[in-house]
């Protein structure tokens, strides 16, 4: 099976526990004002892959995954987008005993695809882009009505799950939105951690070299202060 491409990272070490094998897919739904991977929405762009390639590139760092308690991420892009490839990927890492995790935003309906791939997964980074539904409309260009069911799920099936958000000044840093997510979090039973990422510019390049507006050029990244006080109401 081929699957499309964007990039890989042979040693991750902020894309789940231990050394991670870390590949990008391409093609997302989402258009996220802050993305920093803005080259990896265009479905039609990528690298044609198949899964014998990948399996044997990873095998190459084994030893590191497997010293370090690591393994291999699936991020994007929106991976959901290529459920089956990447679930004949990970049936193939669990032949290997390869730990197993998928960044997500979970903003693709679920469907009998990506049930079947989360049978093979380890742990799912899940990327909550923001608690308000409005806000989530303006800040993604769509509804987190796909996240928060998708968050839902993954608890009713009790799959491990780190739940992530970018902290962006005047964007998801509201004390009534974070309280909100803090409750929301609340009631999910499957949650092992929780990761707040300050918001950083360094993929404006990106967007400047495909010809697009950056529409935050004027956001300045949070200050430890503003960190601090996010941590807190999250409780982390």
């Amino acid at each position: 099976m081929i699957g499309k491409i964007h990039s890989i990272e042979t040693f991750g070490t902020v894309d789940g526990p231990g050394i991670r094998f870390v590949i990008f897919m391409q093609g997302c739904t989402l258009k996220c004002k802050y993305c920093h991977n803005r080259d990896t929405w265009n479905f039609n762009s990528g690298t044609p892959t198949s899964v014998n390639e990948l399996v044997k590139e990873i095998l190459n760092y084994k030893s590191y995954m497997d010293n370090s308690g690591g393994g291999v991420t699936i991020s994007g892009g929106e991976p959901l987008l290529q459920a089956e490839f990447i679930t004949e990927l990970f049936k193939e890492l669990k032949a290997h005993k390869i730990h197993t995790a998928l960044d997500t935003a979970g903003s693709i309906p679920i469907s009998s695809e990506i049930k079947e791939l989360l049978k093979y997964t380890d742990l799912v980074l899940l990327d909550i882009k923001h608690i308000d539904e409005q806000k989530s409309i303006n800040l993604t260009g769509v509804s987190n009505k796909n996240n928060i069911e998708f968050a839902k799920y993954l608890s009713n099936i009790n799959i491990p799950v780190w739940i992530r958000q970018v902290l962006v000044p005047g964007y998801t840093d509201d004390k009534f939105d974070l309280q909100n997510l803090k409750k929301f979090i609340d009631t999910l039973k499957n949650v092992e951690k929780v990761e707040l990422l300050p918001y950083h510019n360094l993929g404006k390049f990106k967007w400047e070299e495909l010809g697009d507006t950056y529409e935050l050029e004027s956001v300045i990244p949070p200050s430890q202060e503003d960190i601090d006080k996010a941590k807190h109401i999250l409780r982390i």
